[in-house]
C-alpha cells in the first residue's frame, strides 16, 4: 500500500496563533492550505470551544495592523470582547526613582481612539480556531515532519508516518526553534538576554483607566503592567534569570510586595487574580539570516525573535502574513505561490520593519539595563527630551501602531 500524498498550495508548519491567521488569510484568499500540526498540539479545526472563567497569565498587545488583519479575517469580532482591554495611553519611567526620565504616550495625541489592545493567548487561539472549523480548502493534518524536499516545481513535507505533503509553498510558522529554517540550513544570529518573562494577573484597587505602564530599573530588568478588562493588570516582568528564579519560587503576595514601591501610588493595592497563576518564558533575540529559501517563507517566531520590552513580537508575526498575502495575491498568472521572485519580494518587504524592531528592542534592553551612572543620566534625560517633542513622539507612537 502506498504512503498518502497530499495536494495543495500551501502548506503551513505550525499551529500557534501565527500559522492560524495565515491559513485563513490564505484559504480566504481561494487557495488550498495544508495546515501541519504537531502530535498532541490539539486540532483547531474540530476544537471544542470551552469558556472559562480564569483568565490567561500569558497576554499580547495587538498593534493596528493586528487588529485590521484580524478583523480581515473575521476574527475580530469572534474575540471574547468582554476579555479585550483598549489600550488609551502609555507611561515609561526610566530607573524607577523619583528623578527618573518619563516619556507618555497617548491615543488622544495619535488621533486614534486605542493606541492598542491587551488579548490573552486563549481568547486569540480559540477565536481563530472558531473561523478555522468553517474554512474551506483547509486540511488539517496532525504529523510530525520529518524530512524537506524542494524540487524546481514544488516542496515536499515528509511525515514520520510515511506520508507527505506536496505544496508549491511551505511556511514555517512553527516557533523560534523552528524545523522548517533548520530543514533549510538557514544560519542564525542568537543570543539570550539572561532573563525570564514573569507573568502573572492581579487585581488593583485604583482605577488603571487603560494606561499601560511601563518602568525600567537597571540590575531587575523592565517591569511592565498592561490594563485587563476591569481593575485588573497584567504583569509582565523582564527578570533577570536569577531574580526571576526567586520571583516564580516565593508567593504571590512577596511579589506584590516587590511591585508596590513601583506601581502603588497610580495602581493602588495590587491582589493575586485567582486561582493564583504564575509562568515564565526565556527571552533571546534570534535574527536569521533569511526570512525564505527556495520554496520556503518564515513567519512568526521562526523568522525572528525580539525582547519583548515593545510587545511586538507577537505583531511582527501578524505583519509577516500581511506582507505574505500581499505578496502572493499580486502575483503574476505564470507564477505559482512559492516562486522564487514572490519570495524575495517578501523578503524586501519584511527587512527593514524587523531589522528596525529588531536593533530598536536590543539597543533599549542593553540601554536600560546598564546602571552606570553616565549613561543613566543621559537616558533619563533623553526620555524627558522626548516627551516634550511631540512631532517625533507622534512618529514614534505611529510605528509602534503600525501605521
Amino acid at each position: 500500500m502506498s504512503a498518502q500524498v497530499r495536494d495543495c498550495d500551501i502548506c503551513i508548519v505550525g499551529n500557534g496563533a501565527v500559522g492560524k491567521a495565515a491559513a485563513l488569510g490564505f484559504v480566504q484568499a481561494g487557495l488550498r492550505v495544508t495546515l501541519l500540526c504537531a502530535p498532541g498540539s490539539g486540532a483547531p479545526a474540530v476544537a471544542t470551544i470551552v469558556p472559562s472563567a480564569e483568565w490567561d497569565v500569558r497576554v499580547y498587545a495587538l498593534n493596528h495592523v493586528a487588529h485590521d488583519l484580524l478583523s480581515s479575517l473575521k476574527v475580530w469580532d469572534a474575540l471574547d470582547q468582554a476579555r479585550v482591554a483598549p489600550v488609551s495611553a502609555m507611561q515609561v519611567q526610566g530607573g524607577g526613582g523619583v528623578d527618573a526620565g518619563k516619556l507618555g504616550f497617548d491615543a488622544y495625541g495619535a488621533h486614534v481612539n486605542e493606541l492598542a489592545w491587551i488579548v490573552e493567548d486563549k481568547n486569540l487561539n480559540q477565536a481563530l480556531d472558531t473561523a478555522l472549523r468553517f474554512a474551506q480548502n483547509l486540511t488539517l493534518v496532525q504529523g510530525r515532519a520529518q524530512a524537506l524536499v524542494v524540487k524546481p516545481d514544488a516542496a515536499q513535507v515528509v511525515l514520520d508516518d510515511g506520508s507527505s505533503i506536496h505544496a508549491s509553498l511551505v511556511i514555517g510558522a512553527d516557533g523560534a526553534q523552528s524545523w522548517v529554517r533548520g530543514a533549510c540550513d538557514i544560519g542564525l544570529d542568537y543570543r539570550s538576554y539572561n532573563q525570564l518573562g514573569v507573568v502573572s494577573n492581579f487585581e488593583c484597587t485604583k482605577p488603571h483607566h487603560g494606561v499601560a505602564h511601563q518602568w525600567f530599573v537597571q540590575e531587575q530588568g523592565i517591569i511592565a503592567l498592561l490594563p485587563l478588562p476591569g481593575n485588573r493588570v497584567s504583569l509582565v516582568w523582564s527578570a533577570p534569570d536569577v531574580l526571576a528564579e526567586t520571583l516564580l519560587r516565593e508567593p504571590l503576595s512577596a511579589l506584590v510586595e516587590r511591585l508596590m514601591p513601583y506601581c502603588g501610588e497610580v495602581l493602588g493595592e495590587l491582589q493575586p487574580v485567582l486561582p493564583e497563576a504564575i509562568k515564565a518564558f526565556p527571552l533571546r533575540l534570534m535574527r536569521p539570516h533569511s526570512m525564505v529559501a527556495p520554496r520556503v517563507a518564515l513567519v512568526g517566531d521562526a523568522a525572528h525573535a525580539v525582547h519583548p520590552l515593545a510587545g511586538h513580537g507577537m505583531n511582527l508575526g501578524f505583519a509577516d502574513v500581511v506582507d505574505l498575502l500581499k505578496v502572493i495575491k499580486a502575483k503574476e498568472p505564470h507564477r505559482d505561490c512559492g516562486d522564487a521572485r514572490l519570495l524575495g519580494r517578501y523578503q524586501r518587504a519584511r527587512k527593514e520593519e524587523v531589522m528596525l524592531m529588531l536593533a530598536t528592542t536590543d539597543g533599549l534592553a542593553r540601554l536600560f539595563a546598564s546602571d552606570l551612572t553616565p549613561l543613566r543620566t543621559i537616558r533619563d534625560l533623553g526620555l524627558n527630551l522626548l516627551d516634550r517633542l511631540p512631532v517625533i513622539k507622534n512618529k514614534l507612537i505611529a510605528h509602534a501602531m503600525g501605521k
